[in-house]
């Protein structure tokens, strides 16, 4: 059942790239950023990279980015697969919310491994310079909480 739901799972997450990249114009400007921060359950630091697409529709964006995760005897590496919504606002601090599905691939320093499908809730704060601080809930199998601050070159 597990192996189907993957699956299933990154079936759907290729179809969306599919859709997204071919809605997405030619003139569309991408920004590379980075992010560290701590996670709960489980209870690693982790650190990683995304990337910031233009608008797709008003005001929401395709986030992916990919984070590791090390501590409490794991190592953990997730794809996620974020739209973000940024709520409009006049000064320096926008806030957004988002959410998207998660690969995340889990190997324990006993040798055991398992890759996981999640899904993420997000919630954070981004100054127009690129600085920015987020908070993560995850479902399924993605970790319980992370949060993270980090930078979106512009």
């Amino acid at each position: 059942m597990r192996r189907i739901r993957v699956s299933f799972l990154v079936c759907l997450v290729g179809v969306g790239l599919t859709s997204v990249m071919a809605a997405t114009p030619a003139h569309a400007q991408v920004d590379p950023g980075v992010q560290a921060g701590i996670s709960l359950d489980p209870d690693q630091v982790f650190f990683g990279g995304h990337i910031e697409t233009t608008p797709l529709v008003d005001r929401l964006r395709f986030r992916p980015g990919v984070d590791v995760g090390i501590g409490d005897d794991l190592t953990a590496i997730a794809i996620n697969l974020d739209f973000t919504y940024t709520f409009p606002a006049r000064g320096p601090w926008l806030l957004y919310a988002g959410a998207g599905p998660s690969i995340n691939f889990y190997d324990a320093d006993n040798g055991g491994s398992a890759t996981e499908g999640g899904f993420n809730f997000l919630i954070g704060a981004k100054q127009t310079r690129g600085m920015f601080f987020e908070a993560r809930i995850g479902v399924a199998d993605s970790p319980d909480f992370k949060f993270a601050v980090g930078y979106t070159f512009r």
